[in-house]
């Protein structure tokens, strides 16, 4: 009875685990294809551009000097304003060379009056040629020394040689001027029109002068046909339109770069000397590219490269060539068509040749 009762209970612990494992053996389900965010490409008018930095210059500078000797007498601006062009600047006290004319007039009459007196006596055989000459080169002389005693007392009046801003006087009223030489004494600036001066490597140098050929320009004839696009540092984008207006004639061996200079008119003032300047400078006529976001153009050994899922819902490793930026992202110009699906977001999610979950990137062409 007990050994009956000890098999039967053995029997129902083993059925009991049997059935216990083939429970256990469900299925595990299978994870969800991971999820990318795509979109097609844009389609943008696209424009090849060289981005260079450059510094702007006066278009003319000049500095003031006093080229006589003398007191400065009066100073007839305001510091870092706006002059005209004869605009009177600085009065070096005139009246020493004011005595200089009137000396240099009474002499030149005196020789005058003797030299015609020489001649009525030569017609009565009175004199001799050689007097004659002599007062004839004596007045000459008289001449030219009352022409340089205006010239000294035009100098006394310093102006403007033409409208632009003016600096800072740098000799106060009262002070000594032109003693030992020429002293300066402020500079002036013409900024309406303002030069842009940049460099280019051999390279984009090269690239321009193919770029001015497709536009019909010849380099080193015409140059200020070709259009330069510049912005401040403070500024967003390229707003302000220049034109190319002198190129170098050669590359330097020192430095390996040639000197290229854009000229601005500048009338509203908004450029000054010395400031840094970003200039952008087309390079052809505008395509049609697509245009996608920035982060979806990868790199690796092989080069750039966008994540594609095509028909199937599979990732896929495209090459690409990229282009120049855009407000939107990049063109690219080559690699990709305006039909493809380009994953924008998600990138770590899956890897190229697997099978991907979809949806839409807001805000960009969808199907």
């Amino acid at each position: 009875m007990k050994l009956s009762l000890a098999l039967c209970l053995s029997g129902t612990i083993i059925a009991a685990i049997f059935l216990s494992g083939c429970g256990g053996s469900e299925e595990k389900k299978q994870s969800p294809p991971p999820l990318v965010t795509v979109s097609h490409p844009k389609r943008e008018s696209v424009t090849d551009y060289l981005d260079l930095t450059g510094t702007a210059a006066a278009s003319r500078s000049v500095d003031l000097v006093a080229r006589i000797p003398g007191y400065l007498q009066s100073i007839h601006f305001k510091d870092g304003g706006y002059v005209k062009a004869n605009q009177l600047l600085f009065v070096i006290e005139p009246e020493p060379y004011e005595q200089q004319v009137k000396m240099a007039r009474a002499q030149l009459l005196r020789a005058q009056s003797e030299y015609d007196r020489q001649q009525e006596m030569m017609k009565e055989k009175a004199t001799s040629v050689a007097n004659v000459e002599r007062w004839q080169s004596q007045r000459d002389q008289a001449a030219a020394q009352l022409d340089l005693a205006k010239l000294n007392l035009g100098y006394t009046h310093v102006s403007a040689p033409f409208s632009g801003r003016i600096g800072r006087h740098l000799v106060d009223a009262g002070n000594m001027v032109g003693v030992s030489g020429d002293t300066k004494l402020a500079t002036v600036d013409d900024i309406t029109p303002i030069y842009v001066y940049f460099s280019l490597d051999e390279r984009d140098a090269l690239r321009i002068r193919a770029a001015m050929r497709k536009l019909g320009i010849e380099p080193g004839s015409k140059v200020g046909r070709a259009p330069v696009w510049m912005g401040l540092q403070n500024e967003t984008g390229y707003p302000h339109k220049a034109t190319l207006d002198f190129v170098d004639i050669g590359i330097s061996s020192s430095t390996g770069t040639i000197q290229l200079r854009a000229e601005y008119k500048n009338e509203d003032r908004t450029l000054f000397p010395g400031v840094f300047v970003r200039l952008r400078i087309p390079l052809g006529k505008p395509r049609l590219l697509p245009v996608v976001p920035c982060e979806a153009v990868g790199t690796d050994q092989e080069g750039r490269y966008v994540l594609v899922v095509d028909a199937n819902d599979v990732m896929t490793r495209r090459s690409v060539v990229k282009g120049p930026r855009t407000d939107d992202g990049c063109s690219i110009e080559s690699g990709i068509t305006f039909q493809d699906r380009i994953v924008v977001n998600g990138f770590q999610n899956a890897r190229p040749g697997e099978k991907v979950s979809v949806q839409r990137a807001a805000g960009w062409p969808s199907d």
